[in-house]
């Protein structure tokens, strides 16, 4: 166990640079499985949730080699064994096993996914996909058992009844070797949902429409391996961004998309926050005056669930009274406490947050909820006046590549320490 420990109050400056996206790498490996002969894929952060995923890649029977952000994947002596439900456990994202097995293998036991609480995320819309898809789906003591018959997959046309980036994704993986054509409509349209469907593509698979709310999907035979690099971290980049308008004084953010970061690009300078946007850096220049702005989530093209709490602290540096709805994920609360022990003005009222500012912000012990609370609470602590220590960073270690070194390169007094023992 560790802990992150910030001297704060630091004005920071330089350039960082975002690493490949973590919500797409986590779907890209289980996608590799399905491919005949080695996938290699470019740009992959060096986080845990990767991790995790190699370790299940591995008990698989794949081999696997990760340096430098290349990860290479031999699927050729891939088994179909269940699932190790520790790891699976441990992220959420392992539930994009059950569509890629069930595509390679016709048949899936996987466990119910883990990761960050978040509220009520359900599966659902996974399991109605696949049994459109022909599958006979049974889920026992929190296992997923998924087998197709003699005659396979068959493609279909699906309705997603409620947008969701995972259910389209694990439907599209399942589908590319569905004898047919399937059609999944209500699509989710993230950047993410395009970079799986360009690697399958780019792995023999038929996939159009991505980037739309309707997929179409000619099943094929066979897959094979190919070359793929990873779209940068539009979430990391909106973390980096808000930290930059906090409390920089003249940060560039290298390796962005600006096209996948609009909606949240609009907030900032509608709170004043200056900008110079090139073709894939933007400079954040000192903020002053700044001014409160509501935000509301909903899915891409949207402002991001995931932006919701990294952008927190930046509104705690506003003037005026601020609101935050997430439609997305009404209990993504939790770090409102957190930030009030820091002496923020802000309350949670029902599902919706109330921010009043400005704030001066003064060092505390806080803990880590999950991946963007962690994120939320690291920008805090570098705002604030005297020592934050934040618990739980094993969240935060799931989705940001070399925190502490990306921080610390632009003048950030951050260090991990272990915790002590407690007698």
């Amino acid at each position: 166990m560790k802990k992150i420990r910030i001297q704060g109050g630091k004005p920071l400056t330089g350039d960082i640079t975002i690493s490949g996206a973590k919500n797409s790498a986590v779907a890209l490996i289980p996608a590799a499985i399905m491919a005949d002969s080695p996938v290699i894929l470019e740009g992959v952060p060096d986080i845990q949730d990767v991790h995790s995923l190699i370790d299940i890649l591995e008990i698989m029977g794949a081999k696997v080699i990760f340096e430098n952000n290349r990860l290479i994947i031999d699927p050729s002596k891939i088994v179909s064994i269940p699932m190790p439900s520790g790891k699976i456990n441990s992220l959420r994202a392992s539930y994009y096993f059950m569509g890629a097995l069930l595509g390679k293998f016709g048949e899936a036991v996987v466990g119910l996914p883990g990761g960050c609480f978040l509220g009520p995320r359900p599966i659902d819309l996974h399991m109605k996909g696949f049994e459109a898809l022909g599958a006979n789906v049974s889920n026992e003591h929190g296992v997923v058992y998924l087998r197709t018959d003699e005659n396979g997959l068959e493609g279909n046309r699906i309705f997603m009844d409620v947008v969701s980036i995972g259910a389209t994704i694990n439907v599209m993986l399942a589908a590319v070797k569905a004898k047919g054509k399937t059609v999944i409509e209500n699509a989710a349209r993230e950047p993410e949902i395009i970079d799986v469907a360009t690697l399958l593509n780019n792995m023999g698979a038929k996939i159009r429409g991505a980037g739309t709310d309707e997929l179409r999907i000619e099943g094929v035979e066979e897959l094979h391996g190919c070359l793929h690099s990873i779209i940068p971290d539009r979430i990391e980049a909106g973390t980096y961004l808000s930290l930059a308008a906090a409390i920089g004084q003249g940060v560039r953010v290298h390796n962005v998309i600006y096209e996948h970061l609009e909606s949240f690009l609009a907030k900032l300078q509608e709170m004043g926050v200056k900008m110079n946007i090139s073709e894939d850096t933007i400079e954040v220049l000192p903020a002053e005056n700044l001014k409160s702005v509501d935000i509301k989530t909903s899915p891409y093209p949207g402002f991001a669930t995931d932006l919701q709490q990294p952008i927190t602290p930046l509104l705690l540096n506003a003037a005026g009274s601020a609101e935050i709805i997430d439609t997305i994920y009404s209990k993504r609360v939790n770090h409102i406490p957190e930030l009030v022990r820091m002496g923020a003005n802000a309350k949670v009222e029902g599902n919706l947050i109330v921010l009043n500012g400005p704030n001066e912000l003064h060092g505390a012990e806080v803990v880590a909820s999950d991946l963007r609370a962690g994120a939320c609470l690291v920008i805090a602590g570098l705002m604030a006046d005297g020592v934050t220590t934040i618990h739980n960073v094993e969240y935060i270690l799931r989705g940001y590549d070399h925190i502490i070194e990306k921080l610390s390169a632009l003048g950030a007094t951050i260090e991990m320490i272990e915790e002590e023992e407690k007698v």
